[in-house]
């Protein structure tokens, strides 16, 4: 049988060699920077449940400024608009 979370539950985590405090309890989860007051992320259970979350996660990536190279973009080569282009013909 698996305990009731019927009170906050906080934990120290280290992604990429930074701190951060995660909070879970029965609303969801927040992930706060160490020292700092208001979190980074926060997630309602409901909303990972209903898709909300994933959708929002679809948005943000979409949305980025920084966006890494693709393989198909390392390895296909520009394409040469004046030769791309159908010659035209004199009129006369």
């Amino acid at each position: 049988m698996a305990t009731v979370l019927d009170k906050q539950l906080k934990r120290l985590v280290t992604v990429d060699g930074v701190d951060y405090t995660l909070a879970l309890d029965a609303d969801g989860f927040r992930l706060t920077g160490k020292g700092k007051r208001n979190p980074q992320v926060e997630l309602l259970w409901r909303d990972l449940l209903s898709g909300e979350a994933a959708m929002a996660v679809a948005l943000n990536a979409s949305l980025s400024a920084k966006r890494p190279a693709s393989r198909s973009d390392t390895t296909e080569h520009p394409v040469d608009v004046a030769k791309a282009q159908p010659k035209k013909t004199p009129k006369r």
